[in-house]
């Protein structure tokens, strides 16, 4: 069982975002820039393009409501998205709110936040996911 899948499953405790049958979101704990998010599918898969074509499909659609809050509680020009895959063997999509390219460079020092900081961050994406 992956760490995405035991924060799932609440064995860990995370900081959610969203959730669907088929999806679950919640805040990146070492995070590049305050709002990052991780979107991951509740079905244990490695690598993403392994995920069938209505999950994938399923997994965007899921994540755009995500990004757009992200753009509105975030001081940036946009939500982009990468996806890397190689830390934990679970598909997952990386939502950020960047001004620059570099923003999604994952050699950058990550931040470390406050629990308080972190919860800040979470009440304010998900309450512009409901506005």
């Amino acid at each position: 069982m992956t760490i995405f899948s035991k924060l799932i499953a609440g064995v860990f405790p995370s900081y959610k975002i969203a959730e669907n049958e088929q999806f679950f979101a919640f805040l990146d704990i070492a995070p590049l820039k305050k709002g990052h998010v991780l979107v991951v599918p509740k079905v244990e898969t490695d690598k993403i393009f392994d995920l069938t074509d209505e999950y994938l499909a399923g997994m965007l659609v899921f994540a755009k409501p995500i990004a757009h809050a992200i753009e509105k509680s975030s001081n940036c020009n946009r939500c982009g998205m990468i996806v890397i895959g190689l830390d934990v063997p679970h598909a997952h999509i990386h939502l950020l709110p960047i001004n620059s390219a570099n923003d999604l460079n994952f050699a950058n020092p990550k931040l470390k936040l406050s629990e308080e900081e972190f919860k800040e961050i979470q009440q304010s994406i998900v309450q512009a996911m409901t506005t």
